[in-house]
């Protein structure tokens, strides 16, 4: 008998970068908290675009935290401090303007501070 081949599928994220800003909780209209920031991730493939000029050097991304433990993580940190995350890519469907609008984040499960601001 034949073995079954079983599809994987993986959606894991694992990012080190700077925070733009400290981060924020926000309470949504189902009472739920949200904490979010963003991170500066540098790339390390610059590449030359076709008019000559460099491409983007950072990425940035946009983070999420839904569950209690990695909110709570999430707020001793502050903008300047390079973290290390790891959670997974989502992508939320929210009305804004009377219009459906759409945004892609990592949902941190866990993160770190690797460095704090101004510790060189």
């Amino acid at each position: 008998m034949a073995k079954a081949v079983r599809d994987v599928t993986v959606n894991e994220v694992r990012l080190v970068g700077t925070l733009s800003a400290g981060p924020q909780v926000r309470e949504l209209p189902s009472g739920d908290a949200l904490c979010v920031c963003r991170l500066v991730v540098p790339r390390t493939d610059v590449r030359v675009l076709p008019s000559g000029r460099r491409g983007p050097s950072v990425d940035v991304v946009d983070l999420a935290a839904w569950a209690p433990r990695p909110r709570r993580s999430m707020a001793g940190w502050q903008a300047g401090d390079e973290v290390e995350v790891a959670g997974a890519l989502r992508r939320r469907f929210y009305r804004s303007g009377g219009r459906t609008a759409s945004r892609v984040e990592v949902e941190i499960r866990s993160g770190r501070v690797v460095r704090r601001a101004g510790s060189g």
